[in-house]
């Protein structure tokens, strides 16, 4: 993909990875659209950069999704790439008394929005990329996030069906694979000491621009090309007894 002079949708593009995205692409001369729920983080972002377009969705509801793609059909029809970043991660236990009302958020939000976002975007004749963002739990699960790691696997085996399935429209298919990084994401300073987004940012947009449709960094890197008994390895030392 070109990495300027694109018009791209980053979904959760007010914190953490889609923020991170989010200011790269603008350096890169990009105009860029976030969305996600909560208006004062998209102001947050809207009031530091004033160009960045913004639009409250929450993504967990079906009917809200598809207001946004009409919006954007609308009023932003050359949006060109969409970033299916959003996504929530929960620490919890198979035997907690709310686990099922839980998973199911989960499942909603990793799989069920950007599935539908996807079949939504690929109408816009403009669309010439999607981006994925999955996980390197994808390939190896940490027990402690259960549901999370299951929904990027499954996000990571959609993406490589998706890539193969959307060649006849000319639409290329980039999977970003971010190990652990310095973000709230599953809660405060639970990530505190993991590699800041920044680092994972800037390793991908070099390998963008490579032309690369596979983007790994540190822990993803190695998962990514780990055979069985590397994973077998992985998932001891992740998951102690």
């Amino acid at each position: 993909m070109k990495i300027s002079n694109n018009k791209i949708l980053i979904t959760g593009g007010a914190t953490g990875i889609g923020l991170g995205l989010t200011e790269r692409f603008l350096q890169e001369n990009n105009t860029v659209i976030i969305c996600g729920r909560r208006a004062d983080m998209l102001k947050q972002v809207s009031d530091k950069h004033p160009s960045i377009i913004t639009k409250v969705c929450d993504l967990a509801m079906a009917a809200e999704r598809e207001e946004l793609f009409k919006w954007v059909a609308e009023k932003h029809s050359d949006v060109n790439i969409l970033v299916n970043n959003a996504g929530i991660q929960q620490w919890m236990n198979v035997t907690d008394a709310d686990f099922y009302t839980r998973a199911k958020d989960e499942i909603t939000t990793n799989i069920e929005a950007p599935l539908h976002l996807t079949s939504l975007f690929i109408k816009l004749k403009s669309l010439t990329t999607i981006i994925n963002v999955s996980s390197g739990l994808s390939f190896v699960p940490l027990t402690k996030t259960p549901v999370y790691s299951a929904t990027k696997a499954f996000f990571h085996s959609f993406t490589l069906s998706l890539r193969h399935l959307l060649k006849e429209k000319n639409i290329e298919v980039i999977e970003m694979i971010p190990p652990a990084l310095n973000t709230d994401l599953g809660g405060k300073g639970l990530h505190d000491q993991a590699p800041p987004v920044s680092d994972f940012v800037a390793s991908v947009f070099e390998q963008m621009k490579q032309g690369k449709t596979e983007l790994t960094f540190g822990f993803s890197e190695n998962m990514v090309k780990a055979g069985p008994d590397d994973l077998k390895s992985a998932f001891a030392r992740m998951n102690p007894n």
